[in-house]
């Protein structure tokens, strides 16, 4: 069991639980109740995504053999812990259930979220696998974007509220551009041995010094639409408490670390993303 939770990369579940906090403590805002069974629910099929991705793209990059020299979070086919068809029957399985909640959802809310649901499994399974992933040609950090940040937090706040405003939008910027920095920087640290496989990766397509630049404006744009939230709240101030962590990044980004030594900065990334919702959502609950 520890392998298979170790595949799953519990590192990267803050990705998947920053938006929800932040779309569930919006409904403040509107002087409405928290669904709090509609929450749960946004929050399982945030988790399961995530987990089913990460199982899916270990199956897909390791039956292609892009995994077989990667550094960073252990690789369940590549490393031969587990069959292939066992990380294929467990990424089916993940988004089995996740889907199932996501009915309950829909049933709950709107048929609306059904169709986004679907597209959400397509894009995660297309991400590496099939004939064309387009992971591998550098769109990864659009899905991501799209994904983890925009339908991840408006579809939770959508979910409790079946409305969508500005304030959803501007509040999902930041995680989608924080959830495009954990990619990116993961990007960089394989980007030898992806050019060498013939993984287009944005960063492969960049160059290390135009992919880090991106991966700097990204932690710029996050900051920025964060304190934009102070349009909503001025305890949206709080996020200021971030920059402190916001600087060792962009420090550690420009000293040209590569290979393992991005390790950290990855690790630091997902502490930033969580700590940024968790202080945006602290303003919102403070309003």
């Amino acid at each position: 069991m520890n392998i298979w939770i170790a595949g799953a990369r519990p590192r990267t579940l803050p990705a998947a639980i920053a938006p929800i906090l932040i779309g569930t403590a919006l409904i403040n805002i509107d002087d409405q109740g928290i669904n709090w069974v509609n929450a749960f629910l946004a929050l399982t099929v945030g988790l399961l995504l995530q987990i089913a991705v990460n199982y899916s793209n270990d199956y897909s990059d390791g039956i292609r053999g892009t995994d077989e020299v990667r550094v960073g979070p252990i690789r369940l086919v590549a490393s031969g812990l587990k069959a292939p068809s066992q990380v294929k029957r467990a990424a089916i399985l993940t988004y089995l259930v996740a889907a199932i909640a996501g009915l309950l959802l829909s049933l709950r809310t709107s048929p609306l979220l059904i169709i986004v649901g679907a597209v959400a499994i397509v894009a995660a399974w297309k991400y590496t696998g099939g004939k064309n992933p387009y992971g591998y040609g550098g769109f990864g950090e659009i899905s991501v974007f799209i994904f983890f940040g925009l339908v991840a937090t408006m579809g939770s706040y959508f979910a409790q509220s079946e409305r969508i405003t500005w304030q959803s939008l501007l509040l999902a910027i930041p995680m989608g551009a924080l959830s495009c920095t954990i990619l990116g920087l993961n990007n960089l640290r394989d980007r030898p041995k992806d050019e060498l496989v013939g993984k287009r990766t944005l960063a492969v397509r960049l160059g290390d010094s135009k992919a880090r630049q991106l991966i700097i404006a990204l932690l710029l744009l996050s900051l920025l639409c964060s304190l934009a939230a102070t349009s909503i709240t001025p305890w949206a101030l709080l996020v200021l408490a971030t920059l402190p962590l916001q600087f060792k990044l962009v420090k550690g980004i420009n000293g040209g670390a590569t290979g393992p030594a991005l390790i950290p900065l990855l690790g630091k990334t997902g502490e930033l993303q969580l700590l940024t919702s968790l202080l945006i959502t602290l303003a919102l609950s403070l309003t």
